[in-house]
């Protein structure tokens, strides 16, 4: 039926879904005409682009070295993992655990949610979730324009972050995204746990790093949060399919080893990464001290 359409480039298609021109003259209308390149198609409506288009993956393993079995932490009576997904659930039709260890997938199964079985060998969660966009595509004979990566030990994330990093996939040209948040205060700014990065004017990451950057020559340390703008990585990224494919192919990078940051390798390599910003504070559970602070705070 649409094979008629199948040569259309993705400017065609993008030029089309912004209203240059339409079959019948008037874009609101071009939401009735889907128009297929290849494996993608594109719909003039943001809601049903997202909805259809892009996948949530929550990469989780049994074996961590701080917390072994994070994942089956209970939080308020939930696993931790089952707390994350129904958060992406809430703004992803299409929303996958992907895991290695079948007492994960069975904890997911038991409340219905959807696992996808992923290798044990993998390094990063980037790699488990091109093996595992690889294998839902397979299970649903449908393909995703882009994968979003959600970090399985943040049971609080809010939806409308990761709405706001799918956003960033409207724009044809976007390879990978990521958020940022503004940083407030000493501890965070000097944190090597707290990646920073710095941020061209097209929105684009420049550099991550683990040190304060910019650094402020001739400012005592203890200004800098008065006297420039510095910005804490929230670590969950987002991936045009193609690109998330090929990023995973990628030797280790120089700048990489220095700084123990995956997103380096892409940077070295000539992939943009788009930034997005958010207020929103992220909590992740990262040890068991970590969780009972939660309980101190009374979050859980």
């Amino acid at each position: 039926m649409y094979d008629k359409y199948c040569d259309f480039s993705l400017s065609l298609i993008f030029l089309f879904s912004k209203g240059y021109f339409c079959p019948l003259g008037n874009a609101k209308y071009c939401f009735a005409f889907p128009l297929i390149n290849r494996n993608f198609v594109y719909y003039n409506n943001k809601e049903s682009f997202m909805n259809n288009s892009v996948i949530g993956l929550i990469p989780a393993r049994y074996a961590s070295t701080r917390f072994p079995g994070k994942p089956l932490a209970d939080i308020g009576g939930k696993p931790m993992i089952q707390r994350v997904y129904e958060q992406a659930s809430q703004v992803l039709s299409s929303c996958y655990v992907a895991t290695d260890d079948e007492r994960i997938a069975d904890a997911v199964r038991r409340f219905n949610g959807k696992v996808v079985m992923t290798a044990s060998t993998h390094k990063s969660g980037t790699d488990r979730c091109a093996e595992a966009l690889n294998n839902v595509e397979l299970m649903e004979n449908k393909k995703f324009y882009a994968v979003i990566n959600i970090q399985g030990d943040e049971p609080f994330i809010n939806p409308e972050q990761i709405s706001l990093l799918a956003s960033a996939f409207d724009n044809p040209t976007t390879e990978i995204a990521t958020l940022v948040k503004p940083i407030d205060n000493n501890d965070d700014l000097l944190s090597p746990n707290k990646p920073k990065v710095v941020i061209s004017e097209e929105g684009n990451a420049l550099y991550f790093s683990r040190q304060p950057i910019p650094f402020l020559r001739g400012v005592e340390l203890n200004e800098w949060l008065q006297k420039g703008n510095f910005y804490n990585h929230i670590g969950m990224y987002g991936y045009r399919s193609d690109i998330l494919r090929k990023i995973t192919l990628l030797p280790l990078g120089t700048l990489e080893k220095a700084e123990s940051l995956e997103q380096l390798r892409w940077l070295e390599n000539g992939y943009r990464i788009k930034v997005l910003q958010t207020y929103i504070e992220s909590l992740s559970v990262d040890t068991p001290d970590d969780l009972e602070a939660l309980k101190s705070r009374g979050l859980i």
